[in-house]
């Protein structure tokens, strides 16, 4: 965290476990310097190692769990990122009113489901970050607004997180359902029991098929199903594990389970669509 309590945004070097599950008002931009493991943003799953960019809206659920050989019981945590956090008004609540930064406006309207920058835009940021580890405060404040400027034009990115997860997240701000996509995401590669959902809502069992339908357009079952077959998918793409380590990695019990699921949402089996990655 910065030293000055009366600087107008955040930047600063984590060398600490980066934090568990959690969202908050800032923005925030995180640049992994050293490091490799699972990141969460809302209910996007996927593989981070060193120089991965993301950028997340305010109230943006997320989450970088480092793999075990990060955690050293004689020399500590051994992972290392850089973040700049700012509140929509650090600047003035009129600022990013202004009609020269609608694109900026914009930009930081749709980050709420989660962005991961890439190329050319990824190359010049994480360049400014790394110098500014260097400078002083109002350095940094100029080196941000560059950073603003390559966010106005960036077309290298990828978004994240579904419409339909954040859309919920957000209407049930602090509120029971917010609790149980949390569970959701911490706990999706363990059995997840529907009782303990529905103690979690204090919702009937009704009342809840009912509201989880209408937010994601399908049931739990399915919408967890998904979500262990979308990670298992990235694991396929990045990854060099056995699809046996991947399948009970993503949470199914048993491999032909996880073989007839992945079909069944994929049109594919996982050795399949594995050829067609790597023909």
């Amino acid at each position: 965290m910065p030293s000055d309590p009366n600087d107008a945004f955040i930047f600063y070097k984590e060398n600490d476990p980066f934090p568990k599950w959690h969202f908050h008002q800032e923005y925030e931009l995180v640049l992994i310097t050293k490091g490799r493991g699972k990141r969460m943003v809302g209910d996007h799953i996927a593989r981070f190692k060193e120089n991965d960019l993301v950028f997340m809206g305010s109230k943006t659920p997320h989450e970088h769990l480092c793999d075990p050989e990060y955690y050293d019981e004689k020399e500590g945590f051994r992972g290392e990122g850089l973040v700049i956090q700012f509140t929509h008004d650090f600047l003035g609540e009129k600022f990013f009113e202004l009609q020269e930064n609608h694109q900026l406006k914009r930009f930081l309207q749709d980050s709420s489901r989660g962005f991961e920058i890439k190329g050319r835009s990824k190359q010049k940021i994480i360049a400014m970050m790394l110098k500014m580890q260097e400078m002083n405060s109002t350095d940094r404040l100029y080196a941000l607004f560059s950073i603003f400027h390559i966010f106005m034009s960036v077309k290298e990115v990828k978004t994240l997180s579904s419409p339909a997860y954040m859309e919920t997240f957000l209407h049930y701000d602090n509120q029971p359902m917010q609790q149980v996509m949390q569970h959701i995401m911490q706990n999706y590669q363990n059995e997840i029991a529907l009782q303990d959902l529905l103690e979690i809502a204090h919702m009937s069992n009704t009342t809840f098929y009912e509201a989880f339908k209408r937010s994601f357009k399908m049931s739990f079952k399915s919408y967890l199903l998904n979500l262990r077959v979308g990670y298992a998918c990235k694991l396929l793409t990045q990854e060099s594990y056995s699809i046996a380590e991947i399948a009970y990695s993503c949470g199914f019990g048993n491999l032909s389970n996880f073989n007839r699921q992945f079909k069944k949402i994929k049109g594919a089996t996982p050795s399949r669509y594995l050829k067609e990655l790597h023909p």
